[in-house]
């Protein structure tokens, strides 16, 4: 869990590792608001991080529960998307690049890989963890940030196409 540790010069690798852990089971586990929810959902505990890491990193924060959504509506009905994220964050992680790489050979290319990436691709936070938990309820399956530097999100992938041909940064970019 993301937070602020002290470690002290003679503690073991063991020992900080047993904190670390004891502070996400404290602050996430157990929370009151989100066990249940964690509880409730369809997804393990894994898979729930790993939809949280996703949410992290593609989001400045105000639109995770959106961004959530998408990510659910993908997974639960892989007739309109063939089960496919398209998240541009799991190909930067697993390439360490700046560019997105669509066609890279990595399980972590949601572009060619249906479902969730292996592993969680960041630290997620308390409100990243929330959103992935606690979705809105919308029928979008695409976003894309726009010039604004907010994000746009469409039911279609041709709405989001006529959107993106719209921005000078996709134009340019």
């Amino acid at each position: 869990f993301p937070d602020t540790y002290e470690f002290y010069v003679k503690e073991n690798a063991d020992s900080a590792l047993s904190r670390l852990l004891a502070n996400f089971q404290d602050r996430i586990v157990d929370d009151p608001d989100l066990a249940p929810l964690i509880a409730n959902s369809s997804y393990s505990l894994k898979e729930i991080v790993i939809m949280a890491s996703l949410i992290e990193k593609e989001t400045d924060g105000s639109d995770q529960r959106r961004i959530s959504s998408v990510i659910y509506n993908r997974l639960t009905n892989t007739s309109a998307t063939n089960g496919l994220l398209n998240i541009d964050a799991t190909i930067l992680y697993a390439t360490g690049g700046t560019v997105v790489d669509t066609s890279a050979d990595t399980p972590y290319n949601t572009y060619r890989h249906a479902g969730l990436p292996p592993t969680a691709i960041a630290n997620p936070g308390a409100d990243a963890l929330r959103a992935a938990v606690n979705p809105e309820s919308t029928s979008y399956y695409y976003y894309a940030l726009g010039d604004d530097g907010v994000h746009h999100f469409f039911k279609t992938h041709q709405e989001q196409l006529s959107f993106i041909a719209t921005q000078e940064r996709y134009r340019n970019g």
